[in-house]
Formats: structure tokens, C-alpha cells, sequence
């Protein structure tokens, strides 16, 4: 076959090939009467910022998450009950009462209360064993009874021979060594003894609760021991 032969076949089949081509081109661009336009798509134009700005990759919005359940606190642990702690048995009372043994010129032993009066014992009174008064009513006006709730305090007294009584109206009466103790209403100030011997039977009593025979009024005499 001539050169100019296989020129003008190979020129026809570049101008076939170069048709199909156009024909394709024409096809994929949606050229010609009855073709109709692509949309367009999120994915080819991008989305739109918030500024318009265009051709900006999607936003991608994560799910959103529950909100976390709030952390209940716990209520602090109420402390175990403690049990009471052991309260000091209750000191006794402290007496405002004083018992004063002493001596006195004259009378020599006798006992004061702490307002300097003189103590007296009744010799009608029974000592043992519990000790009782028998000075009561009228009686007990003239020679008023020296009470006390507790034991008073007590110098130059043995105080194991103090004690309290109970009197018949059921108060408390002070005692040494059994014998209740008494003022006299008459004596006109503290250290005075002018109930000594009345009736034979009123003494100055002594720290040892024993009847102070010293320094008796005339016509008064010294009971037996």
C-alpha cells in the first residue's frame, strides 16, 4: 500500500476518534437541548460559614451528649452516740456552822458556836444511844436548839464525837457525844455563860461533851458525876 494511502486512513480514524471524543465531552457536560443541569451538591460547593465565606470544608457537628447527672452529696455521717460520761458522785455540803472548843478565864473549857455563843447541855436530855432532846415547846424558846442540816465544821473538838439528832418536830439538832447542844436566850452577848446552873440541870457543856462544873452561881452545887 502507498505511503499517501496509509496517510489519509490514518488522518480518518484521528478524525473518527476525535468525534467520539466531542460526543462524549458533550454528553458529560449536560450540552444540548434535552439535557437538564446537575444540582449541585452540599459536597461540591461547601457550606456556607456564617460570613458567606463559600468552598469552606463542612462543620462537623459531634451529638450532642446527655448532661451528666448531677453528683449527689452524701450527708455527712452522723457521730455515733456516745454514752454520758460518769459525772463525780455530789461533794456533801459544806456546814456554815462552826464549832469552836476552847478555854475561857473562869470557866476554863467550854465550847462557842461561830458567832461566840455559848453551848449548853440539858441534863434531862438522854444521850445514848441515839441522843434525844427533851427540850421542846416553851422550852425551846429559852434555850433555842443549835440546828444544823450537816455536821458543822469543828475545832479543838474531836469531830467523831459530833453527830446530829433528830429532835420530836423532826429537825436536826446538833450533838456532842450524845448531848444536844443548846444557847441560852438570856446571856446579853457572845462568851457570856449566865445560863450556868440554872434549874440544876443547865451546864456549860465541855469539847468532850461532859457538863462544865466550874465557876457555879451560889446556891448551885455540883451535880454527881
Amino acid at each position: 500500500m502507498s505511503v499517501i494511502r496509509r496517510n489519509r486512513i490514518a488522518i480518518g480514524l484521528a478524525a473518527g476518534l476525535a468525534v467520539v471524543l466531542g460526543l462524549g465531552v458533550w454528553s458529560a457536560t449536560g450540552s444540548g437541548t434535552n439535557s437538564k443541569p446537575v444540582a449541585q451538591t452540599e459536597t461540591d460547593l461547601g457550606v456556607l460559614g456564617d460570613y458567606g465565606d463559600v468552598g469552606q470544608p463542612p462543620v462537623l457537628q459531634e451529638p450532642a451528649q446527655a448532661p451528666e447527672a448531677p453528683v449527689q452529696q452524701q450527708a455527712p455521717e452522723t457521730p455515733a452516740a456516745q454514752p454520758p460520761a460518769a459525772q463525780p458522785p455530789a461533794a456533801a455540803p459544806v456546814s456554815s456552822l462552826k464549832l469552836v472548843g476552847k478555854p475561857v478565864d473562869k470557866m476554863g473549857l467550854v465550847v462557842q458556836d461561830g458567832d461566840g455563843r455559848t453551848m449548853y447541855r440539858f441534863d434531862k436530855d438522854t444521850p445514848k444511844p441515839e441522843g434525844k432532846s427533851n427540850c421542846n415547846n416553851q422550852c425551846a424558846v429559852t434555850w433555842p436548839p443549835l440546828l444544823a442540816d450537816t455536821i458543822p465544821q469543828v475545832e479543838g473538838i474531836d469531830s467523831k464525837l459530833v453527830s446530829l439528832i433528830t429532835r420530836a418536830d423532826g429537825k436536826k439538832q446538833v450533838a456532842i457525844d450524845g448531848w444536844a447542844l443548846y444557847a441560852y436566850s438570856q446571856d446579853p452577848k457572845p462568851g457570856a455563860w449566865k445560863g450556868q446552873g440554872v434549874g440544876g440541870t443547865w451546864f456549860v457543856i465541855q469539847p468532850d461533851g461532859k457538863r462544865n462544873v466550874e465557876c457555879l452561881p451560889p446556891g448551885v452545887t455540883a451535880p454527881a458525876a
